[in-house]
């Protein structure tokens, strides 16, 4: 059980919910706030002009709503703006938007009534997703469109996802005795105006991120140790000369994967040894190809991005991201900003950039192994069958060349994209949950590349029959894969055994420090 609201909600708290459901409670003291909140607000409101309770919205600001109509402005703020389309999120990415909007409501600045958090609770409890489609909101004012389509859920409208069936919400609520959400002051703004979309996708991409990483850092070990390449590339003394955080993370993981590893070479007893140099040209390379020997230099910017792409989520998961501020502690109501999503729009910008890279660099490992001409060591495509007859890795190099290519292109910032919108009120916005949704796409097929490329590396562990000579760790691993990737010679079908491995690679973490 995660307690939201009692303190903050950490990326492993999140990951909790989100992927292992764990299943949460609320904070009796944040409750006890929620409920001051909103009594202050109910108070205040009395003959003042705040926006989002007694005038339209956006544009539409100058026009005061009658009091008889002041609930029925939130359904219809609601309902209009349940606009969205193209794909449904999945299941995983619309629970973490509704964990977001509930640690962001929980902060008790929203002039919100408690059924509002209990409700979230038991949808993200009962494993209930909204159906939210991708296309829609711009980032600013929040996710709008898709938080919208949450909002409709909570009232009771639309549809849900539940136990793989997408039924009407109505429906599902009645199955389980749970009861839509009455609007007492401002639920429905307070429900839309919020970075909780962007916010919630973007803490998924930092956690697949961070197995991408770990994933990167073992493949790129694994590709050094079965060319026996040198081991100063990645040693403590060549690093730690470089003051950065993340190439020496980076190092330190290298060492840690091939320790005690029969088949990294030392520099000193084969190139350094007066006995090995009596020759004037070396059929060695005297220092490896830039994808085996500057894996520290290419991975640590994208550690040192992936770092600072969890601070920032992670501040923005726990912040307030409603506007106005609702603020019982100086008795007041504080109009302004805090909905735009400039935040997350620039640190997914960042972090799909960084994660296209690391695809790069395993598409240019793959090649190498699969180039006979640059590795001089295996056979061509990593082909174990007869040469000719046979294809071995051949044709799934080319969907590793051509999902590194999308990513290349989808790598174009969003950040920098705004388009001026809603009567010119929105003049400059962050486009906060299309950068999200399009760091997710780099991420899916950078681990669709991966599993070509570790497919690749157990081919080539076999072809050299160098098992016994692994590191420990490279070793289990290679056991590990090869039960749901069998060895093969005679071409078959790889698509199914590549989502396998993909799979494999999306649901567990690399066992290194």
């Amino acid at each position: 059980m995660i307690t939201v609201g009692q303190d903050v909600l950490s990326l492993a708290d999140f990951n909790e919910i989100v992927f292992n459901k764990k299943s949460v409670s609320l904070s009796p003291s944040a409750l006890t706030k929620i409920e001051t909140n909103f009594k202050f607000l109910q108070n205040f409101s009395s003959n003042k002009l705040i926006y989002g309770i007694n005038t339209g919205f956006g544009p539409m600001a100058q026009y005061k709503v009658s009091e008889e109509n002041l609930l029925n402005l939130q359904y219809n703020l609601i309902r209009s703006h349940s606009s969205g389309s193209g794909a449904l999120l999945t299941p995983t990415l619309a629970k973490a938007l509704m964990v977001a909007r509930l640690n962001s409501l929980i902060q008790a600045y929203s002039g919100v009534h408690t059924d509002i958090v209990e409700l979230l609770k038991a949808l993200i409890n009962n494993d209930i997703t909204p159906c939210i489609y991708e296309h829609g909101g711009v980032g600013a004012s929040g996710d709008l469109v898709q938080l919208a389509h949450l909002g409709l859920v909570l009232i009771g409208e639309g549809e849900v996802l539940y136990e793989g069936v997408l039924r009407p919400t109505n429906e599902v609520f009645n199955q389980l005795n749970i009861k839509p959400l009455t609007i007492h002051v401002r639920e429905g703004l307070a429900t839309i105006n919020g970075t909780s979309a962007m916010t919630g996708i973007g803490m998924v991409n930092v956690i697949q991120a961070q197995k991408l990483l770990g994933w990167s850092a073992m493949f790129s070990a694994m590709t050094n140790e079965v060319v026996e390449a040198y081991d100063d590339h990645y040693s403590h003394e060549l690093n730690v000369v470089k003051h950065h955080k993340g190439q020496n993370k980076i190092a330190g993981m290298l060492r840690d994967i091939l320790k005690d590893s029969k088949m990294i070479r030392s520099r000193t007893d084969h190139l350094y040894h007066p006995d090995n140099i009596d020759q004037e040209i070396f059929e060695d390379k005297v220092q490896e190809y830039y994808s085996l020997r500057c894996v520290t230099q290419v991975l640590g910017p994208v550690y040192d991005t992936i770092a600072q792409a969890e601070v920032v989520l992670v501040n923005e998961l726990n912040s307030v991201n409603d506007n106005p501020v609702i603020d019982h502690i100086n008795q007041n109501v504080f109009h302004g900003g805090n909905f735009h999503g400039d935040y997350v729009s620039l640190e997914m910008d960042k972090l799909k950039i960084a994660i296209t890279k690391l695809s790069m660099l395993s598409e240019r490992q793959l090649n190498y192994l699969l180039n006979d001409k640059l590795n001089q060591k295996f056979p061509p495509f990593l082909n174990l069958g007869v040469l000719g007859l046979n294809f071995g890795m051949q044709g799934v190099q080319f969907t590793a060349t051509s999902t590194v290519a999308e990513n290349q292109t989808l790598s174009f910032p969003m950040y920098v994209h705004s388009i001026p919108n809603n009567n010119d009120n929105q003049d400059i916005v962050s486009m906060g949950c299309n950068a999200a949704l399009m760091t997710g796409r780099v991420i899916d097929n950078t681990f669709t590349v991966l599993s070509i490329q570790l497919m690749t590396i157990l081919q080539a562990i076999d072809y050299l029959g160098c098992q016994n000579k692994l590191a420990p760790k490279t070793l289990a691993l290679y056991n590990e894969v090869r039960v749901i990737f069998p060895k093969f010679i005679e071409d078959a079908p790889k698509y199914k055994d590549m989502e396998r491995v993909k799979n494999f690679l999306e649901k567990n973490n690399p066992s290194i420090a």
